[in-house]
């Protein structure tokens, strides 16, 4: 079986509304596709009413935290919605997005960056707001070729100089929230850049909290890092998922072009009792 974990649609900083994303994803060939928006599962709803027959959905979502003053990311699989705790501090998360937004494009404005805020907020629309969609102001407005050139250290990325830094949650807070849901929690793409790297140390004691697994197949992280977390994953008796972390037009709508093998995905599904994948036909 083909099963992508880790994708995004325009609940928060994907470009597909959740409908046209589980579309993709069948169209990718796909047996199961995961929706890990940012912070939120507001996109569920529509994914499960637009899911194509065939095709498996993982409800998810990709947890904000940080750990040493560094953005960390987990995946969270099959939680119950409704736990309140978790559901409080994704709110948390949420709100503080929009603050930090709009004191990213008061940097920017101090740069003499022509953004608004008016900008942001019309290209986020509901979605949870983040960096991509200031990104997004910023090529519109000529101030950077694409979207993609605005995350350096001139401008928005981790420590650049219109970067602002969010609430986020300690790791391993959050790993305890997400099994308190009865989730299961991956911790996403830990050697894809510099300022995300994870170190084998603290990975390992994430796992003696209750990480389930590592993202090991991503498309930013290259082979020779694809073979350190496998045996790491091995060692710590961790599953091994991969996702392609797609964000539709942003990411050249690559859903597909990484998978969880599927004893890892069944692995992984086992651990999990606070919700169930969604199956049509």
């Amino acid at each position: 079986m083909r099963a992508d974990l880790h994708v995004h649609s325009d609940a928060s900083d994907g470009t597909d509304p959740p409908a046209e994303v589980m579309r993709r994803a069948a169209q990718a060939g796909l047996d199961a596709v995961a929706l890990t928006d940012h912070d939120t599962v507001a996109g569920h709803a529509e994914a499960r009413r637009g899911l194509p027959a065939g095709l498996t959905l993982v409800p998810g979502m990709e947890l904000s935290c940080r750990l040493d003053g560094r953005s960390v990311h987990l995946l969270a699989y099959l939680f119950d919605p409704g736990y309140a705790e978790l559901a409080e501090q994704t709110r948390r998360i949420r709100d503080d997005r929009v603050l930090r937004a709009r004191a990213m494009v008061r940097r920017l404005a101090d740069l003499g960056a022509a953004v608004t805020w008016d900008q942001v907020a019309a290209i986020a629309g509901t979605a949870v707001v983040g960096r991509p969609h200031i990104a997004r102001a910023m090529a519109a407005s000529g101030v950077v070729a694409t979207p993609a050139d605005a995350f350096t250290s001139d401008w928005i990325a981790d420590g650049g100089r219109a970067y602002v830094a969010k609430y986020a949650l300690d790791p391993s807070h959050g790993i305890r929230l997400i099994r308190a849901a009865g989730g299961a929690a991956v911790l996403a793409h830990p050697r894809a850049a510099r300022d995300l790297s994870v170190s084998d140390d603290q990975i390992a004691v994430l796992t003696a909290v209750g990480l389930a697994g590592i993202e090991v197949f991503h498309p930013d992280q290259s082979a020779a890092q694809r073979a350190d977390l496998l045996g790491l994953a091995r060692d710590l008796g961790l599953v091994a998922t991969g996702g392609s972390d797609d964000h539709g037009s942003l990411t050249g709508h690559r859903i597909g072009c990484e998978t969880t093998p599927q004893a890892a995905y069944e692995a992984l599904l086992a651990q999990a009792t606070g919700a169930e994948p969604v199956r049509r036909g």
